[in-house]
């Protein structure tokens, strides 16, 4: 989510009555927002796509929640200690949260384990352990439109008598201790991104989330009036035309079974009505292709913590299969790889099975990405329901990410195009009538070269490094992942650092690069890429004789806030994944927003990108998928590029004879096995490509004007990447609802005189 206090300002038009009533009382502004920790709520992209989908929904008079865990402790706070990556808590509620209010009258019990009973009446779940989930309610304001919506986010509580009938021999003060196992629910957000840890807790929580939010949605449901518990409605036929639910990702995938067990055991509805009724009311968003991301929990462990959800999901199951045997007799392999159950091993529930069979729509986040989502991933699933797959291309939202970041960006197209752009980014189109206009190419010039000087006095008073304001920035800022190849951008560093100490005289384009992004815990290998680009900045950064030419800076502890610093300032944005991994990426488009050029390949949003501002507008270089998937099937033989470029072999022997770990020359021998023997991303594959792209950037960079006149195409072509586009297509697409443009009136203006002018006929969704 990041820091609320400027956006909450930006969004109520209230920015300059703060500013000047602060400095009224002698403060300064700045110096107040700095002191708000951001809170880092979720995992990298994914957490960050939800907030400005929150910030669009609220601006487009969406009645939506955005529902959640309240971590104690969010995403960890990255430490750099000798060049390696240390992890300390993020105790983002020591000084308690202004935003926030507890909502202790709509707290809901969450039940665990036990065992199921099947009697005349149906199943019933018994001897369970109750852990409470306590509601904390935030506010999303819109864009100037008077429309407040809410994140409510779930803190466990232990009940009061948790333990304590256990405890008849009299250990009171064990029962009390005990009670942080129930609460430990919701202490620390899993720090993997793109990465699948089948951990009991991590399995509680996700169950955690999706039952207080299911008990929450049926509650409101059910009342006839606001803020009642009340239930009105107890037909629940009309639950899909009120109710949309959007699964983000297989995370809360257990909504699916829960929403059955309370409509089957609870509101003794029929099986087939139950399941129309479940179906119709989810929509579930895939977020990735990489088969260690998808979501594979064990059978027993399910069995184990929620009983009763694996029958519904065994009948879901077999009821799917039964489907399936009868269009398609005798074919047991479909069978097997349709099943939500893999079988051999360990049985295994595949979670993004059950949010297929169990929604009624089903989308990737970029054109690229759905294609192989219906074409690879989940092909006989396409072949079975093709009308059920679609695609949503991701956005951002303008708000944060222009208005908030970039002042003097947005201030200048304003007075060029007006303010309307804000709510209605394809608006910025109209800038390329000013493409050859002198003057405008020199205000763009001037605002990035501030943001640029802006951003180097904050890494000399943060981070004790001066860096040259009028050097290229590079920049390279995401989660740190082999698939995202951060190594290839290292690749590049050392070949430039080579080709400058081989010839010093030569005229060189400086350069500052800068790396940023947070490393799993538990990934190896990427705390072993931030140890290496750690060392190689070390030793580029000490060299005299390469000077001020080429500097390297590692971003220590990437979040939201210092996105929001860094971006404005770049020159040149690092979108380089390997083709058909990146399902869409977000950061390409805030720098696209911002006045970066981008260098990358034809993976995800970039594809559209390129669509949009022509591809001659971008740095495009390296394999397509169609060239990966035929190097795939030839083999991949990373020798081969090493015998025949003489730069990439330096380097590479560079790396493995400890030039850059002096002290420990076997230091990064993981890394260059893994190049040589099991890169499932193909860096060497790129390298040249990408050596050769990263050429023809420092020449246009040269040619001030050039270079500046493509900035201004990419952001006049940059208006698709508004994440209001995005929700106004999840809202007439798949939730079967109307955005509006009317602003509601103020809360000083009484309603019955508004109305007749602002009659907001929207459904409410949850």
């Amino acid at each position: 989510m990041g820091r609320t206090l400027q956006n909450t300002m930006i969004n109520l038009g209230l920015q300059n009555a703060c500013d000047e009533a602060i400095y009224q009382l002698g403060l300064d502004i700045e110096e107040l927002e700095e002191i708000e920790e951001d809170a880092g709520l979720g995992n990298g992209g994914l957490g960050r796509l939800a907030a400005c989908f929150l910030d669009s929904m609220a601006t487009l008079g969406l009645a939506a929640y955005g529902y959640g865990i309240r971590y104690e402790y969010g995403i960890f706070n990255q430490k750099i200690r000798d060049g390696w990556q240390v992890e300390e808590a993020d105790d983002w509620l020591r000084h308690g949260n202004p935003w926030e209010k507890a909502r202790p009258e709509y707290m809901l019990p969450v039940h665990f384990y036990g065992r199921v009973e099947h009697g005349p009446a149906g199943a019933k779940w018994v001897d369970t352990q109750v852990v409470l989930a306590l509601p904390y309610d935030t506010p999303v304001p819109g864009y100037m439109n008077n429309t407040v919506n809410t994140m409510r986010l779930w803190s466990a509580r232990a009940p009061n008598d948790f333990n304590l009938r256990d405890f008849n021999v009299g250990d009171y003060i064990q029962a009390v201790l005990d009670r942080n196992l129930a609460e430990n629910i919701s202490r620390v957000l899993y720090p993997n991104d793109n990465f699948f840890e089948g951990k009991e807790l991590r399995l509680k929580q996700e169950y955690f989330v999706v039952a207080a939010t299911l008990q929450d949605i049926i509650r409101r449901f059910k009342a006839s009036k606001f803020g009642s518990t009340e239930s009105v409605r107890t037909v629940f036929d009309s639950f899909p035309e009120q109710v949309a639910i959007q699964l983000n990702d297989t995370h809360p995938a257990m909504a699916i079974p829960e929403l059955m067990r309370i409509f089957v055991d609870i509101e003794k509805l029929p099986w087939s009505k139950a399941w129309d009724i479940t179906k119709q009311t989810f929509a579930y968003t895939n977020h990735t292709v990489l088969p260690e991301a998808l979501e594979r929990w064990p059978v027993d462990l399910m069995e184990k913590l929620l009983p009763r959800h694996l029958q519904i999901i065994y009948e879901i199951n077999q009821r799917h299969l039964d489907h399936i045997a009868a269009l398609f007799p005798h074919d047991v392999e479909r069978l097997r790889k349709m099943s939500l159950i893999e079988e051999g091993g360990t049985k295994r529930i595949n979670m993004a099975h059950l949010c297929i069979v169990g929604s009624h729509a089903v989308n990737g986040v970029a054109k690229i990405h759905s294609e192989i989502v219906k074409t690879q991933v989940f092909k006989d699933f396409a072949e079975l329901e093709p009308e059920k797959f679609q695609n949503k291309t991701n956005g951002i939202t303008p708000r944060r990410w222009l208005l908030l970041c970039n002042p003097g960006l947005a201030e200048l197209i304003a007075e060029k195009i007006g303010e309307d752009y804000v709510k209605d980014l394809s608006q910025l189109t109209k800038l390329h009538k000013f493409v050859n206009d002198d003057i405008f190419i020199r205000e763009v010039s001037k605002v990035k070269q501030e943001n640029k000087v802006k951003f180097a006095l904050f890494l000399e008073k943060e981070y004790k490094v001066k860096i040259n304001p009028s050097s290229m920035f590079d920049v390279h800022v995401k989660r740190i992942h082999e698939y995202k190849r951060q190594l290839m951008n290292c690749l590049h560093i050392i070949t430039m650092y080579n080709r400058i100490r081989k010839d010093p005289t030569k005229l060189f384009v400086p350069r500052t690069v800068i790396i940023g992004g947070k490393a799993a815990p538990g990934y190896h290998m990427a705390k072993m890429i931030i140890k290496l680009i750690n060392a190689v900045a070390h030793m580029v950064n000490n060299d005299p004789v390469v000077g001020s030419k080429l500097k390297v800076i590692f971003l220590e502890n990437y979040r939201v806030s210092l996105a929001e610093k860094v971006i404005p300032a770049t020159d040149l944005s690092e979108q380089i994944s390997t083709a058909g991994t990146e399902a869409s990426g977000t950061g390409n488009m805030k720098f696209m927003l911002n006045g970066a050029l981008t260098i990358g390949t034809m993976d995800g949003a970039n594809v559209e990108m390129a669509e949009e501002a022509g591809e001659e507008n971008l740095f495009i270089f390296g394999m397509r998928v169609e060239d990966v998937a035929e190097l795939d099937r030839k083999g991949y033989n990373a020798q081969e590029y090493y015998d025949k470029l003489p730069e990439l072999k330096q380097a590479i022997d560079q790396i493995k004879s400890g030039f850059f770990s002096p002290k420990e020359p076997e230091l990064f021998k993981d890394v260059v096995d893994m190049l040589f023997h099991h890169d499932r991303f193909k860096v060497f594959a790129d390298y040249e490509a990408y050596v050769k792209c990263q050429e023809k950037v420092s020449e246009l960079y040269m040619n001030a004007k050039e270079w500046t006149r493509m900035v201004i195409r990419n952001i006049a072509a940059s208006g698709k990447f508004s994440s209001d586009r995005t929700i106004k297509e999840y809202a007439r697409d798949i939730w079967g609802m109307e955005p509006s443009d009317l602003k509601i009136p103020p809360p000083n203006v009484p309603r019955d005189s508004a109305e007749d002018k602002t009659a907001n006929g929207t459904v409410e969704k949850a």
